[in-house]
């Protein structure tokens, strides 16, 4: 099965090496690999250059994540367009084969797959994505959740409904949601795996849930977060994280970040959803450029070896 491989990025020369060796490890092999870069000032685009890639570029002053994939998808050839982030990189060497099998049901419009994090993530991460992507997967998604760090959908799909490029976030919830109303399926593939790092500070994690909830008012305008719920519910994660990282015997180590975490999620939803007014430049580059760079169920153990990649 073909795809095209539409790539993100913004001064990922720690991370593109490996995702792209990654890829170039896979089980499907006619893989076209679009790389969409947003003004990247590191040595991201001539790493890239290094492997079979179309480069294309989008000013940073015109970034958003819709626009970008709008931007990437139209100059793919392959019906299968796989959205990947530039932070990426698959666990196993079928990662896209077991992300396109969902595709065999006609009625699939999106699949996404499983994400977790490194030995470098905040603890509170962890627990997110452990919630956020069980071990088994799931033919026939109730609700739009998706993450387009890790995700396919069917370019003709998208050629009737491109990404909404007015988005502060959330562009993958907002398409997902439009293709099940038109009758489509959302899949999830727990074995189509990848591991997402996030280095972000305080200030980027704040970032990152204010946008995002900006986003979300607009998508669902009648969904409300007020004080008490950012009291609620950093009060109540960080007790669970604490609970959850003493079990673990790694409580000491990550006690600081449990706090900062979940209070910088919860300020940043809580502030998105009190701001006012359209997305202005300057805010657009506080969120796409900053200065600063319990599971459902177990799965089952894959008997595939996991791709070995080089340190550094």
């Amino acid at each position: 099965m073909s795809c095209s491989i539409v790539i993100r990025t913004y001064n990922e020369v720690r991370h593109i090496g490996r995702l792209l060796d990654g890829i170039s490890r896979q089980t499907v092999k006619d893989a076209e690999i679009i790389l969409v870069d947003s003004g990247s000032t590191d040595r991201t685009t001539e790493v890239a250059s290094d492997y079979p890639v179309k480069l294309l570029h989008i000013q940073p002053e015109e970034f958003s994540f819709g626009r970008s994939l709008n931007l990437g998808i139209a100059a793919a050839r392959h019906d299968l367009v796989v959205i990947a982030s530039g932070h990426v990189y698959p666990v196993y060497p079928d990662w896209l084969e077991r992300l396109l099998a969902s595709f065999s049901d006609p009625q699939v419009g999106l699949a996404y797959g499983r994400q977790r994090g490194d030995d470098s993530s905040k603890f509170s991460e962890q627990q997110i994505f452990a919630r956020w992507y069980p071990e088994r997967s799931i033919a026939r998604q109730d609700g739009p959740f998706c993450n387009n760090a890790n995700a396919a959908i069917r370019r003709g799909l998208w050629e009737s409904h491109p990404y909404d490029e007015s988005l502060t976030g959330l562009e993958d919830l907002a398409w997902a949601r439009w293709a099940l109303e038109q009758g489509y399926k959302v899949a999830y593939t727990a074995e189509a795996e990848v591991v997402h790092v996030h280095e972000e500070t305080p200030g980027g994690v704040y970032n990152r849930y204010r946008r995002e909830a900006m986003a979300f008012k607009r998508l669902f305008p009648a969904e409300r977060f007020g004080l008490a719920d950012f009291l609620r519910l950093s009060s109540g994660n960080i007790a669970s994280d604490l609970w959850h990282a003493a079990r673990q015997g790694r409580l000491m180590s990550n006690f600081a970040s449990i706090f900062w975490f979940r209070v910088m999620q919860f300020w940043g939803t809580y502030r998105g959803y009190r701001r006012p007014g359209p997305v202005t430049e300057k805010l657009r580059r506080t969120f796409y450029y900053p200065h600063d760079l319990d599971t459902q169920g177990e799965g089952e153990k894959r008997d595939i070896e996991p791709i070995r990649y080089k340190e550094g």
